[in-house]
């Protein structure tokens, strides 16, 4: 447990205590600020954390040797009775919790707890808010060793996709047929070669399929890939390591010696939404100016509707990314959610707009770094990022 952390955040945060709870893994953010990650407790455990002081758990007595190094005062039920009058004693002397509650649902990520120990909390005269902030704080920034694993994965990830695009033009050179899930597994070994490891195969769609944003290839589901084709490739990975950090890009290309002009048109338009993004981002941290991670998906949603193709971009510009793909920090989203956390120094996020048509799709992909509120405070890790269509032929 990163206890100073934590209790440096509640204070950052005017928090008077976070209530940490768990059943049987349903709340991966509580697990992973007790350091409890990878253990199979199958009761039901409370820390409670306070701004200053030392933790007090609360934890099933057949559970006790998963807490045999935990810090603080650890106190024990068995019964449910005993459970509620150690509940009670654990909360007698505090006002407020933050716990994995977001209001309204409206952060799906930090909604963990459930209504009826919700119901169960405020029994006792505590009012609950949200931890969503206070997460972040604690979960998303990396360190040193993070950034540098991620900048090691970036590296091999655009190596793999640079493999990827290559492979395919050198397939179709020697007149070979070849399948989207050809491709997906020949990235697939990059990856194994490089001691990489990812949570799903890439994304590798031809064509119309590139218009699905999520579409994957599978072994009874692939198209062919031939001259004049046009196709996208989305992969991500990391070292092999619970601690490393994903890196995720996305880029384009078409099969042929001549981009068509309808693949052109469109890719401009993303191209330049993504390099508003990075803009707008470092003008504001450049001046040390609060970034809520909505008014990036504004900026960048904003000119994409303003060139006719708003109801095309269909998700979130960008999402945090952690030792999962999809991690607990902010995401640049103000269209499946309002995520009005601010972007703080330490995090990593994908920013990746997208329109995505009938007959093809467009996504450009990059991640970025945030370093200390400064000029040159953010890095894009994924560099060089894409600016034109790949010619395969």
């Amino acid at each position: 447990m990163k206890l100073s952390e934590i209790q440096s955040a509640l204070t950052s945060l005017d928090l008077e205590a976070w209530l940490l709870y768990d059943f049987r893994g349903i709340n991966p953010i509580s697990q992973n600020a007790a350091g409890l990650t990878g253990l199979n407790i199958t009761r039901r455990w409370f820390c409670l954390i306070p701004a200053q002081g030392e933790p007090h758990w609360l934890i099933h007595k057949i559970e006790t040797s998963n807490f045999v190094d935990v810090p603080g005062q650890v106190s024990l039920y068995a019964g449910w009775q005993e459970l509620n009058a150690e509940m009670k004693s654990l909360l007698a002397n505090v006002n407020t919790v933050a716990m994995e509650y977001s209001p309204n649902a409206a952060i799906p990520y930090v909604s963990r707890v459930d209504a009826g120990t919700l119901e169960w909390i405020r029994s006792y005269g505590v009012a609950v808010t949200s931890s969503a902030e206070l997460a972040q704080y604690v979960e998303a920034p990396l360190s040193q060793a993070q950034f540098e694993g991620h900048q090691k994965s970036a590296y091999q990830v655009l190596q793999a996709k640079d493999y990827a695009f290559n492979w395919i033009g050198d397939q179709l050179k020697a007149g070979n047929t070849i399948t989207e899930y050809d491709v997906q597994q020949e990235i697939l070994k990059q990856f194994d070669e490089m001691q990489l490891t990812t949570e799903h195969p890439p994304i590798v769609a031809v064509n119309a399929n590139s218009g699905d944003p999520h579409y994957a290839p599978n072994e009874s589901r692939a198209d062919q890939i031939k001259a004049g084709d046009y196709i996208l490739i989305d992969l991500w990975a990391k070292q092999k390591d619970a601690d490393a950090v994903f890196a995720d890009t996305t880029w384009v290309a078409y099969a042929g010696a001549i981009v068509p002009e309808k693949y052109e048109e469109i890719f401009e338009i993303v191209k330049e939404a993504r390099n508003r993004a990075v803009a707008f981002i470092r003008e504001k941290w450049a001046a040390n100016e609060p970034i809520p991670a909505y008014t990036v998906d504004d900026c960048v949603r904003g000119y994409i509707t303003e060139k006719g193709y708003g109801d095309y971009f269909i998700h979130r510009t960008g999402h945090n990314i952690g030792t999962v793909i999809h991690g607990n920090g902010a995401n640049l989203d103000n269209l499946e959610t309002h995520d009005a956390r601010i972007l703080i120094p330490g995090v990593c996020f994908s920013i990746e707009p997208g329109i995505y048509l009938n007959d093809f799709g467009v996504r450009t992909e990059i991640d970025v770094y945030l370093s200390e509120a400064a000029k040159d405070g953010v890095i894009l890790t994924t560099a060089p990022v894409q600016n034109q269509v790949l010619t395969l032929l």
